[in-house]
């Protein structure tokens, strides 16, 4: 077991982390970046991303490779485990990761980030990313004359149901129940769009698709009240039913709102505790873009930069250098 002092630790991989890891290192910080159990976040299961300023068309994948270039390049240090106990009643604040490696820091960066919620079928598993989605502003302009699903009944649903109709033919809206949880106002914009069609009380069981190559053709559906099976041909699933916020960590620690999200200061991503930040999809349950995300990254990085020059200023409190080996490169 290691341990080791930061002036600012940075705790997740995703546009988010990487963009403040750039910003810090630059600002010369020394920031040391704790990737988490998925290097490179909600992107690593991306296909085409054709939404990234400057990039006509790149896979999500490569996208997040280069970013932890560019952060490794710029001088920020990347260390590949997970940071599983966060103590932030204590100053340094105090970050055990899986290795059993300790690191304390005067600075804290959360972009953990958030996951979307899946049915758990092992077929949606399968054409994720290849037919089934989470986001119809990132996916929605491949379906563009295609006939497409939304699974869901709230206010996520109703609204990626109506920017679907933009491109796809035909939307089909798919609820467990007979009635939506939306607002009133959307409802009756859905109920308006000529292009939607709902299917009341009833599941999807299964995604069907081809192998060759990887794709939807269509999905299983069950009728709650009678149990009858039929098949819907679509080229698109999105799964609309919510999002889970990576606030485990913290969720005792900060004030959360929203479900889950850490609360920032509107205009900053200060967090209800001095010296820690939060930045990306883990505060935003709005945006959920890429580039919303690296844009809080910076103004995190900014807003850490500022807090170590005012604090250092002011003298911070100084870790018990005997119980802490040195950082290694």
């Amino acid at each position: 077991m290691a341990q080791q002092h930061r002036k600012l630790l940075i705790i997740g991989s995703g546009p988010a982390g990487y963009t403040a890891a750039i910003y810090a290192a630059r600002a010369m910080v020394e920031p040391l970046l704790v990737q988490g159990m998925q290097p490179g976040g909600q992107l690593t299961i991306t296909t085409e991303v054709e939404n990234w300023p400057s990039l006509i068309e790149i896979q999500g994948p490569e996208l997040m490779v280069k970013m932890e270039e560019h952060a490794r390049a710029m001088g920020a240090e990347i260390k590949f485990d997970t940071v599983n106990k966060l103590d932030l009643g204590v100053r340094p604040f105090r970050a055990t990761c899986d290795s059993g490696d300790v690191i304390t820091a005067d600075a804290v960066i959360l972009a953990t980030g958030a996951q979307a919620k899946w049915l758990g079928l092992p077929s949606e598993e399968k054409f994720q990313g290849f037919g089934v989605s989470a986001c119809a502003t990132c996916d929605g302009f491949f379906y563009r004359g295609k006939q497409v699903v939304v699974i869901g009944g709230g206010n996520t649903a109703v609204e990626e149901a109506l920017f679907l109709t933009n491109f796809a033919s035909k939307v089909t809206l798919i609820h467990r129940r007979n009635e939506l949880r939306a607002e009133k106002i959307l409802q009756q914009r859905l109920m308006k769009n000529p292009k939607i069609e709902c299917v009341w009380d009833s599941e999807v069981v299964e995604v069907l698709g081809e192998d060759t190559p990887l794709g939807v053709t269509g999905i299983k559906l069950r009728n709650l009240k009678t149990g009858a099976e039929s098949v819907l041909d679509t080229s698109g699933v999105f799964v609309a039913i919510g999002h889970s916020p990576a606030s485990e960590l913290v969720k005792d620690q900060l004030e959360l709102h929203d479900g889950g999200y850490v609360k920032v200061e509107p205009g900053s991503t200060r967090t209800s505790i001095p010296g820690v930040f939060a930045a990306g999809d883990l505060t935003d349950h709005i945006y959920r873009q890429a580039v919303t995300s690296a844009g809080m990254g910076c103004m995190a990085a900014l807003d850490a930069e500022r807090y170590l020059a005012e604090h250092h200023e002011a003298g911070m409190p100084a870790p018990d250098m005997a119980q802490i080996e040195p950082a290694t490169a």
